[in-house]
Order: C-alpha cells, then structure tokens, then sequence
C-alpha cells in the first residue's frame, strides 16, 4: 500500500485552472462535521498561531465545498427514476460544484509535512474526546457503529505518534483495548482477530525503542528526534558548502517481519521523524525580547514533502519516484530511503554492470516463507521484483541523496555518476555480530542511529535505561562531536565534493554527520570486526580524515567513559580492517 497526499496521477501543476471570485456562504440551521471540525481547529490555542489568515480561509472555501457537494450528491438519490429531462439540471449543477471542488484541491493542495495540518487533526479527534462524541455508541446494537468508533481511535493514534504525543497514545491504547474487548465481547463478528491485532501492533510499536530515558520517579522521559533549531551544527565562517535544499523524500518500507502500525514500519517512522523540523510557535517566537514586527519576523520553515510507501511495488514505487523528479524545484535534492529486504544475485555474470549486484525487494504476490521469497526462474535472468541500482540511474539527472538499509545494501555503491549531479548513497552494514542482541523486529540500528544516534550508541554499549540528567549530559557532548565531524568534512581535502553540496541543507548535514559518527562507532566497537558490519558510501568517505580520525575517536571514547562503557571499546586507532 501507497501513502502520500500527492498522487501521481493528478501531480501538482503550475497552470492548474484558479477559481475567481470569492465563495458565498449561505446560512444553514445544522452544522456540518466539517464546521464542527473548523470550529475546533480555529478555536484550538497552539494550532491557531501557527496557521496564517489565508491559509484558515483555504480551509473554510474548502469545507463549503466539499458540503455542497456531499448535499447535491445525496439529493440525486431523491430524484424520481423516471423520465429524462427532470434531473439534467440537478445533475449539471451537481457535476459544476465538483468540477470546483477539484479544481480547488488542485489550486490549494495542501503541503504534507507540514506539522500545522497534523495539529489541526489532534484539535479536532481530541474535541471528539472530550466532548464524549461516541459515547452512546455502546449502548446501540449496532456493530458497524462500533466499527467507526474503533476506526477513530486507530487514526487518532497516528496521528499522536506522528506529533510525538507518546503520552497520550499510551492513553488511547487503554481506551482502544477497552472498547476491542467491548466490541468482541457484544458481537460475534469476523474481524474480532484483526482488531486484536492493531493492538498487537501499535502496543509492539510505541514499547520499539532499545533504551528508556527516566525521571527521577522513574517515569519515562518522552523525546524528540525531529530537527530541533540547535540540533544540525551550524555553518561555521570559512565552510565552503552548497545551497541545495531537501525538497521531497521517498520513505520505503519493505522490511519482513518489522514492527508496524497502520502502513507505517519502525524503519519508516524513525526516519519520518529525522526528517521533521521540531513544531515552532510563531507567537511565542514574536515575544522573544528585541524581536519587531518588521525584518526580525521569524520565517515559517517548510519541511521536506514525504511520500510514505509501505511495501510497493515496482511500479507503484517507479511511478511515485517519477512524479517526485518531475515536481522537484530548481536547486533542491530528492532524498529516497530504502529500508528492505536484501535480493541478491544467482548465478556468475560475466559482466558488472548495475544489474548484476542485486539490490532491495519489492512488493509481489509470491509466498514468503522465513522472509525468503520461493519463485523459480531461469538463472540468466534478473529478479523482476527488485529495485536494482540502474533502476536509480534516470533519476541521477537530478541531485540526488540515497539512503539504503538493507541486507544487500553494498549492491548501491556500484554506482556511476552519469550526469555529473551531486549524489551520495549512504549504505547501512550488511551483517550485524551475533554477539549484538538480535533487534531487526523492533527496527535497523543503522537507521536508529540517523534518527537517534545516542539511542544507538547505549543500545551497543549493553544499556537499556538512564536517567534524564545524564541523557542530556551525553546529549550536549553530542552535539559538540557533530560540530566536530562538520569541520572535519569541510576542512577535508580529499573528500569527494558531492558531500559538501548536499551539506548546506539541515536535514542532509545532520544525516552526514550521524552517518560518520555510526561508522566511527562501530569500527571501534570491540564486537563489531567483520568489514560488513561497517556502513558504507558512495562515493567513499576519506577513512583517516572522517571515520578513522584520530580527534573523533578520542571523543568517542570519552562519551563512553561519561557512560562507564569504555570497557566495549578498542583503546588504540585502528588503521587496517
């Protein structure tokens, strides 16, 4: 299945047919679900600052709309079934208010990725909760009706997560759990299992993380891994980087046996967040001292627009690739992260071209047992069901960021530059020590360490929980060996200079930095000695200057002796592997 709020097969267009005029609103005695959801959006306290004049107004147009649509529709049905000329005027009518209602979403599509949006849905569900919307569900013996109220719970749940709002998901959770064991105990219905499954599900999901950070009451500390103001190294003056900027992304989750909820993998999720900027109160923001209405105004800051697809297949990953490089702006990067299954190649070739290595797993309908595929086929042939690196080489054309976590991810750093376009692939290890305790169900270390890097680094260390003093301690140090790998990168002379293109954007320059600290890690891990177990690049990082550099190992081992696990790792640099 496919998520993502653009389809492909209306893409977005410059010259999309506006509407002229403005829409007249005529008074109505009962109000819709759509009003009572606008009321609740405007009304909300931290939804309304974020969200400009023109952009509520967008909303309303829309929501007249799409009412007097829904009202013309349903009053087709009422229309006698006999003869020909009495409906023609309802129907034209009818077909104008759509053919407006389209138009409009065309004209005013609105940006995912914009947390605004995913605010104005928690105003909304959290008003449903409180205002008790469902409660005389249960006392009707009507299970479609409990259904629904199952359903909300299930979106509602989505939404916290993609918010962060840990807190209260686990709260909606309890609630979900009563109202399933209600709803199985009432109805003798067919789809009891499945709805014990969505519990199953986002209960594994929100328990996914290795280590737990505590209070002081040993109540757990809900973090954040979005791009917070402080959280990408900064620019320093002298650094010499490009001014692309990351516009879209293609989240791909085809991973077997992974944690999910809702469409939505660990691996997917994780990276989603990376790829989030920390919510900003523009409000808040205007009433920091020396702050003026005028230059000082703080600017809205866009996220990167995301496509979620949650085990494609080729063709539906092709086409949505191929509308996101149509639609990319001038100047900015098209990031694809790949998290799935590893195809390797069968048989010897004689040659070495970029279908001859393998790559990662789409979506088919053949069997899966013990996460391998059975299909027989002729040697000589390609896997049909597989993203192979020269599926990759049209989209070159563009600049273009890679990420790959995958058992096969090696295959992607048989690349060729065809185009000359600034591209960089980075690849997660292919194997991990039997000695590490086996977490691939609960999501990659690698992408663990892109989304939460300290995480990761305790999770190798042995630990499972630390106290909030400490966590933000290491967090500090962190962030003072991020700025450290920026220099070094920057101050390189043999580095490749498709790496200080992408550095210019926050998102890539924080992913980079993670990336050379992941590596550095594991190559100084004690238990981490087999050369698949270190991530690798396209094109290749500079060992000695970046991974291997003797100024980022030694702050390595000093977050470690804040941590008291110095003991995991090796003392001496380390020069051939």
């Amino acid at each position: 299945m496919v998520r993502g709020a653009r389809q492909p097969q209306q893409p977005r267009s410059r010259l999309a047919p506006r509407l002229t005029g403005t829409v007249e609103k005529p008074p109505r005695k009962r109000k819709s679900r759509t009003e009572f959801a606008l009321k609740e959006i405007m009304s909300s306290g931290g939804a309304e600052d974020d969200i400009p004049q023109g952009e509520r107004k967008t909303v309303t147009d829309f929501c007249y709309l799409l009412d007097k649509s829904k009202q013309l529709f349903n009053g087709l049905r009422d229309l006698p079934q006999y003869g020909q000329k009495q409906w023609q005027s309802y129907f034209g009518r009818t077909f104008d208010v759509y053919t407006k209602l389209w138009k409009f979403q065309q004209q005013h599509r609105l940006r995912t990725s914009e947390t605004s949006y995913l605010n104005e849905a928690f105003s909304f569900y959290s008003a449903i909760r409180q205002r008790s919307y469902y409660s005389q569900v249960n006392k009707e013996d009507r299970p479609e009706l409990v259904v629904k109220k199952l359903r909300y719970y299930a979106r509602f749940i989505v939404v916290c997560l993609l918010l962060n709002k840990m807190d209260v998901v686990k709260d909606l959770v309890k609630e979900l759990s009563d109202e399933i064991e209600d709803y199985t105990h009432r109805f003798n219905t067919e789809d009891q299992v499945e709805w014990n499954l969505v519990l199953q599900e986002v209960a594994a999901f929100i328990e996914a993380d290795p280590v737990m950070v505590l209070n002081d009451d040993n109540t757990i500390v809900i973090t954040s891994n979005r791009l917070a103001e402080t959280g990408a190294p900064l620019l320093e003056q002298g650094m010499i980087v490009g001014q692309l900027s990351l516009a879209d992304a293609l989240i791909i989750g085809n991973c077997n046996n992974q944690v999910k909820f809702s469409e939505l993998t660990v691996d997917m999720f994780r990276m989603l967040q990376a790829l989030e900027r920390e919510p900003m109160n523009l409000a808040s923001q205007m009433n920091k001292p020396g702050m003026q209405e005028s230059a000082d105004k703080p600017t809205r800051r866009e996220n990167p627009h995301k496509y979620l697809l949650y085990k494609p297949t080729f063709s539906q990953l092709y086409t949505f690739l191929a509308a996101s490089f149509k639609e990319l702006p001038a100047n900015s990067v098209l990031l694809i992260y790949l998290s799935a299954t590893g195809v390797f190649p069968t048989g010897r070739s004689d040659s070495e071209g970029p279908y001859d290595f393998g790559g990662v797993l789409t979506n088919s309908n053949r069997d899966i047992i013990n996460g391998d595929a059975i299909h027989k086929r002729n040697q000589s042939h390609k896997e049909m069901h597989c993203l192979h690196p020269g599926d990759l080489y049209p989209f070159t054309r563009k600049p273009l960021f890679i990420i790959v976590d995958s058992s096969n991810s090696v295959a992607y750093k048989n690349f060729t530059n065809l185009f000359g376009q600034p591209l960089v692939c980075l690849l997660s290890p292919t194997a991990y020590p039997k000695a590490l305790q086996d977490q691939s169900q609960r999501g990659s270390l690698f992408t663990l360490f892109l989304n939460n890097p300290l995480m990761a680094f305790l999770f190798v260390s042995g630990l499972s929980s630390m106290r909030r003093g400490l966590w933000e301690k290491c967090q500090e140090y962190l962030r003072k060996i991020n700025r450290d790998i920026a220099q070094l990168l920057t101050h390189s002379r043999s580095i490749d200079q498709a790496f200080l293109q992408f550095f210019g954007d926050e998102f890539l320059r924080l992913l980079l930095t993670r990336f050379i600290f992941c590596s550095a890690t594991m190559r100084m891990h004690k238990i981490f000695r087999e050369t698949r177990n270190y991530p690798e690049s396209y094109p290749q990082l500079p060992r000695d200057e970046t991974v291997e550099n003797p100024h980022l190992q030694k702050h390595i081992l000093e977050l470690a002796s804040i941590l008291d696990v110095r003991n995991v790792f090796l003392e001496n640099t380390i020069d051939d592997y």
